[in-house]
């Protein structure tokens, strides 16, 4: 069942998807040569605490950590650890937070220093691809015309599109309906729903520099690229209203659509 929020519920969800941001903004300056993985995460935690949300991943189904750093050929769920980011490193990190009876989900994806050819344009695609999404996310459109959109900037690409996990509904529950994936199949066709506002969704494309295939290491979490080709991860909470697409996982001084290079991708 999908549940469909009145304009005061989204402005509610409004409030975690802002800490999200603030929590992104706080830890942008960490994610640099010589920083551990872990200590970004405890960076995280102690934030969270401080605005006074919940974190929504520690715990969820196992999951040991407060966010999700998933670095170069790492898909999505990669565990904080004492994992040295190095310059050239893609980095994917997922934030999820729970405040005022909702949640607000979003991954942001950062590439230290200049880095190479390929996690420039693997980071370009993935960034482009979530735009398209949420442009498409519009009244009277529907939800298979806006992953239409985002399947087709990463398609023409020729880059990795990953199928095997797809963005969601959100909403008081981290996971609601319905699935958004980031390609359109037969069954997402016959099941097309229209896109209407109060309709809140996770949108979050990923894209791979090789193929699209993954397979989940040991630690029963991490995801990464079947064939060892870098990642990237890139998330907004979309509330879809009468004026249009409204991205509730944006902080001070953020805007959508961003203008090139600065926060808010």
């Amino acid at each position: 069942m999908i549940h469909y929020k009145s304009p005061r519920e989204i402005d509610r969800m409004a409030v975690p998807g802002e800490m999200v941001a603030l929590t992104f903004q706080t830890i942008a300056g960490l994610v640099h040569a010589g920083t551990t993985t872990q200590e970004i995460d405890d960076v995280v935690r102690d934030f969270v605490k401080d605005l006074g949300g919940k974190p929504l991943f520690l715990g969820y189904n196992g999951f040991p950590a407060h966010c999700c750093i998933s670095v170069n050929d790492e898909v999505v769920h990669g565990i904080p650890g004492d994992r040295v980011l190095l310059e050239g490193d893609l980095v994917s990190i997922d934030i999820g937070i729970e405040a005022e009876g909702f949640c607000g989900d979003s991954a942001r994806t950062y590439l230290i220093g200049e880095g190479d050819d390929t996690s420039r344009q693997v980071l370009s695609v993935c960034r482009a691809a979530l735009a398209a999404g949420i442009d498409g996310a519009r009244p009277g459109s529907t939800l298979v015309k806006m992953i239409e959109a985002i399947e087709s900037v990463i398609r023409e690409s020729r880059l990795g599109l990953v199928e095997s996990f797809v963005g969601h509904g959100i909403g008081r529950q981290m996971h609601e309906e319905p699935q958004v994936p980031n390609f359109v199949s037969p069954v997402l066709r016959r099941t097309d729903i229209e896109l209407r506002p109060g309709l809140v969704l996770a949108i979050e494309p990923m894209v791979n520099a090789g193929t699209g295939a993954v397979q989940t290491l040991d630690d029963g979490w991490t995801v990464v690229s079947a064939d060892g080709g870098i990642s990237a991860h890139c998330e907004h909470t979309v509330a879809i209203t009468e004026q249009g697409p409204r991205v509730l996982t944006l902080g001070p001084g953020e805007c959508w659509p961003p203008a090139s290079g600065t926060p808010g991708q």
